[in-house]
């Protein structure tokens, strides 16, 4: 039996992972797990709970009884127990927290261990902060996404007033480099390239452009049958 192919992409916040991601997923007909939602997923549950998310083992206790699932379809869905969260768990709230309940040890233990076996028997395309170097370490291709701080605070405000949210720059560039300072910094899977990534700084590139050098990487320059 032909080995699936995993393909990680890793970045910080706004450096446009889960949108190339998703779009490469398509193309290539693979399935495509965001694990940065399966953490949102669980702080947006925590937080509806009223939870104290100061206290990790409450957290692991909680991630083991929380079933996150993803729908197929134009617009992946994710569910937390049955519940569609897809646009709750990009909320202003669960992204100032979801760095924290990622940092604990053994909340992403648990959560890795959930994603690895989604990677095992399937093409798979994979996109999160410890990709290349923690849940999919074997990867046959590693990509690493990156852009300057002004460009990710930008299309974070975007995306934010597309959903009728309205904040400054000023703080979204705070709230940005307050989650790379957390996930750079944790001691557990912390966000960095994987030695043998492909580093490719987005802040110049459209959305296809950036698809389309990955699509070479990954296929030479055969990519007019997709």
């Amino acid at each position: 039996m032909k080995k699936p192919i995993q393909i990680a992409i890793d970045g910080p916040a706004g450096a446009g992972k889960s949108s190339v991601a998703k779009k490469l997923a398509d193309k290539l007909g693979f399935i495509y797990v965001d694990t940065g939602a399966m953490y949102r997923a669980l702080t947006y549950k925590a937080l509806k709970n009223g939870m104290n998310l100061s206290n990790e083992r409450s957290l692991v206790e909680l991630a083991k009884i929380t079933e996150i699932t993803f729908g197929c379809g134009k617009v992946q869905k994710v569910f937390c127990d049955g519940e569609d969260v897809t646009e709750l768990i990009r909320s202003p709230q669960v992204s100032q927290k979801v760095s924290l309940v990622a940092a604990y040890p053994e909340v992403r233990k648990y959560m890795v261990k959930m994603q690895q076996s989604l990677g095992q028997n399937h093409n798979i395309i994979m996109d999160g902060r410890d990709i290349g170097t923690v849940v999919l370490p074997h990867a046959q291709y590693k990509f690493f996404l990156t852009a300057s701080l002004e460009e990710r605070a930008k299309r974070r405000k975007l995306e934010l007033e597309k959903k009728g949210y309205r904040f400054t720059n000023d703080d979204i560039i705070e709230e940005i480099a307050e989650r790379d300072k957390l996930d750079s910094q944790r001691e557990v899977g912390p966000l960095k390239p994987a030695e043998d990534a492909i580093v490719i700084d987005t802040s110049n590139l459209t959305l296809n452009e950036v698809i389309n050098k990955i699509l070479a990487i990954i296929l030479g320059e055969n990519n007019d049958a997709l």
